[in-house]
């Protein structure tokens, strides 16, 4: 019997953002709102199971248009946890937030994006990565 073997690569079809700012995560998401005319809405809290030991809870907050979507993730896991690197992406853990831009607001003004996001009061710096060069870009895929 033939066996066939269905391979399947990830699309990385997005920008990723480290913001670094020390607010909650709602007043940063009612920030972006504000700027950006979006409405960020709180979602249910991404749990990932590490090694069936331990759990990663990490707070997001989601828009979706019919062209667009934006992401705000904290990057720390909430609560406590033992495990040596609780963070979302442990690439870029120096930064509180993971903004994950899709759709045509990633494709109509990227510096445009990187220049309001730096208008905001709250936020104290924010860099552009490509999500290629991330090792734990397997974490960004819904």
């Amino acid at each position: 019997m033939k066996v066939f073997r269905l391979d399947i690569a990830p699309c990385y079809d997005f920008d990723v953002y480290g913001v670094a700012a020390t607010v909650k995560e709602y007043k940063l998401a009612w920030a972006l709102n504000r700027l950006l005319g979006t409405q960020l809405t709180k979602q249910q809290d991404l749990c990932y199971d590490i090694f069936g030991k331990e759990r990663l809870i990490i707070s997001n907050y989601k828009y979706i248009t019919p062209h667009s979507e934006v992401r705000l993730f904290r990057n720390k896991a909430m609560g406590t946890s033992t495990l040596k690197k609780p963070f979302l992406l442990p690439d870029i853990k120096e930064y509180e937030y993971v903004l994950q831009v899709t759709g045509a607001i990633r494709q109509l003004y990227p510096q445009e994006l990187m220049s309001k996001l730096l208008r905001i009061p709250l936020v104290q710096h924010v860099k552009k990565f490509d999500p290629l060069t991330l090792k734990f870009k397997e974490n960004l895929i819904f």
